[in-house]
């Protein structure tokens, strides 16, 4: 028994080390390691089902994430579709009498949009209005012009979604603290209504931990607007608090009110050991930060003012009239909050140099920034930069996660209004990979980059134009105070001036072709004429950019050798046939990889 108990004990210990939790003074929480998931062991939720398909590809996981919400674990659709959406309803089967679920969420049209190409995407579905999982049958992808059912999936009957958890109010112990019952609202976020607390404690914080009582073994959580500063006072607000990093409300035993300083506990609220709540995959909408500071002007419904006349301490420009960061030092991390003019399909990117000496891409340790449109949620995505060339899987521009590392950047919060994105995120001053990661040091000076460029379809940086980027070696000193030399908010930048494409160029009635490589043709060029972005290069046919080949069948074509052309030139797709006129696309034509006579018949 003895033994069992101990073994007990280390399988405990060894648990908290690997959550960067600590145990307290020899005392245990009364439930020892609990389920993390939610929803019966799965991190998305209670299993519904897999999609059956019927057509267009369609496949993925449901999981009812709470009682409003599903979610879809590795969504395909090929997307050609006229009039296809998500489609719920509660009769035996699909039929026209269905309600559109919106996908993405928020969109500024009147009517929803259609629903487009998908790879094993993850997917977030908000329930109409009113509707709740229990209130409907069947989850389908259908097409409305045609009344096609597309694949689809059957709710059990007896399925129980996870469930918010009511708490009580914190322990009144200290300081005035009080407030109403406290609220999960999902495996990460906390609801306090009605938070009074007097200012007083010098160095008080959310404090989060294991034992039968909170103690200085604990983990600090950030304020209502992501902030690790101590708190300030309260009187009677409502607030949500997000857990950090990885960790979840299946990880800890209390919330508390904690003094680090005087090690003095002012309040805590106990976390039940039968928990079943939401995970948190984003689908609960919390307090934007804006909305505590109603003088500031992040305020979504603002027209000017200046991002960083808010709480960061630091700021510089660092392409002019395009890209500002603020940083401040928080603890044994470096808080972020990059802003960028740029289109709602593009990213920003900003970290360390990769050489110390000077501006490199090679060896840099970026994060690269943007909204995800589809998902209707921004990111923050850890980055290392082994080539100048987009990411294969090996080498390139690419996430940590996606070379066998680990994303450390934790998203804080997120806004995007008159031309402007703003991200602020949260990364270790150190971490423990020595490849993908380069410390933070405060005690010099170090050079870093930035850039802003073109999403791919995975959602990743694809290249930048030359312009687009740092062009001298700027240093900061991230342990600085009051560097600030932002003169003017990007909010109060006048609109840019739409550049109109390059017409596209046509070859008639020529009979040989030459290809060669070279580049995309700035703002007027490649991205413009396609409307995909570019590798950075181009193909010139005759040498002329991308241009369309028109070809009559029947008739031999010659291309003239180049064995650097060939690899490329064998993807190529075949796009438009007409009666007695073939028009291909060097951007789009298909050509055979074993002989340089080409017919087209």
């Amino acid at each position: 028994m003895l033994a069992a108990i101990g073994s007990l004990r280390l399988r405990r210990v060894i648990f908290l080390l690997l959550t960067g939790l600590s145990i307290s003074d020899g005392r245990w929480g009364s439930g020892g390691q609990r389920d993390r998931g939610g929803g019966g062991g799965s991190p998305y939720g209670r299993l519904v089902g897999q999609f059956r398909e019927y057509a267009h590809g369609i496949q993925g996981t449901v999981y009812a994430v709470d009682e409003n919400s599903l979610f879809v674990e590795g969504f395909s659709y090929d997307g050609s579709a006229p009039d296809a959406f998500f489609w719920v309803g509660n009769t035996d089967r699909p039929n026209p009498n269905g309600l559109i679920v919106p996908y993405p969420q928020e969109y500024n049209t009147r009517d929803p949009p259609v629903l487009r190409y998908h790879n094993k995407a993850n997917i977030v579905l908000k329930l109409p209005a009113g509707k709740r999982v229990k209130d409907i049958k069947w989850l389908s992808v259908w097409c409305r012009r045609f009344t096609v059912n597309f694949g689809e999936v059957f709710i059990p009957e007896d399925l129980e979604p996870p469930r918010r958890r009511v708490l009580p109010e914190f322990k009144r112990l200290a300081h005035g603290l009080r407030s109403g019952n406290i609220t999960i609202l999902d495996a990460k976020t906390f609801y306090i209504p009605n938070l009074h607390y007097d200012g007083a404690g010098p160095d008080a914080y959310f404090w989060v931990g294991n034992g039968s009582e909170p103690t200085s073994f604990g983990v600090k959580v950030p304020n209502e607007v992501g902030s690790l500063e101590p708190l300030r006072g309260y009187q009677g607000e409502d607030i949500e608090i997000q857990l950090p990093r990885n960790m979840t409300v299946y990880d800890i035993d209390w919330l508390a009110v904690w003094c680090v300083q005087y090690r003095h506990n002012f309040g805590h609220v106990y976390i039940p050991h039968d928990l079943d709540v939401p995970p948190a995959l984003g689908q609960t909408k919390i307090t934007p930060p804006w909305w505590y500071s109603p003088t500031s002007s992040t305020t979504a419904s603002s027209g000017g003012g200046s991002w960083n006349e808010t709480e960061l301490s630091n700021c510089r420009e660092l392409i002019p009239d395009r890209v500002q960061v603020q940083w401040e030092v928080q603890g044994d991390s470096l808080l972020v909050r990059v802003a960028a003019r740029m289109g709602d399909s593009h990213y920003v990117a900003f970290g360390l140099s990769g050489d110390e000496n000077r501006a490199s891409m090679l060896g840099a340790d970026v994060v690269i920034s943007f909204l995800d449109r589809d998902a209707g949620a921004f990111r923050a995505v850890d980055y290392y930069l082994s080539a100048t060339a987009q990411c294969d899987g090996a080498n390139g521009v690419c996430p940590d996660e996606r070379i066998g590392g680990r994303d450390d950047v934790e998203l804080v919060a997120g806004e995007r209004r008159n031309g402007v994105t703003v991200v602020t995120y949260r990364r270790p001053l150190q971490t423990n990979e020595p490849i993908n990661d380069r410390p933070v040091t405060l005690d010099r000076e170090v050079v870093v980059i930035a850039a802003i460029g073109p999403l791919n379809a995975r959602l990743e940086a694809n290249a930048h134009e030359a312009e687009d980027k740092t062009t001298d070696d700027i240093r900061i000193n991230f342990g600085s105070q009051n560097d600030q030399t932002c003169t003017s908010s990007l909010f109060n930048q006048p609109e840019e001036t739409p550049v109109e494409a390059w017409p596209p160029m046509k070859i008639i009635d020529e009979t040989v072709f030459t290809a060669r490589i070279g580049p995309t043709g700035g703002k007027r060029g490649y991205t413009p004429i396609t409307g995909h972005p570019s590798w950075g290069i181009a193909w010139y046919i005759n040498d002329k950019l991308i241009p369309e080949l028109y070809v009559i069948r029947g008739k031999t074509y010659i291309h003239q050798k180049n064995t650097k052309c060939l690899y490329v030139l064998q993807n190529f797709i075949l796009i438009k046939i007409e009666p007695s006129l073939v028009i291909f696309s060097a951007l789009l034509i298909h050509l055979s990889r074993s002989s340089h006579l080409y017919q087209f018949i």
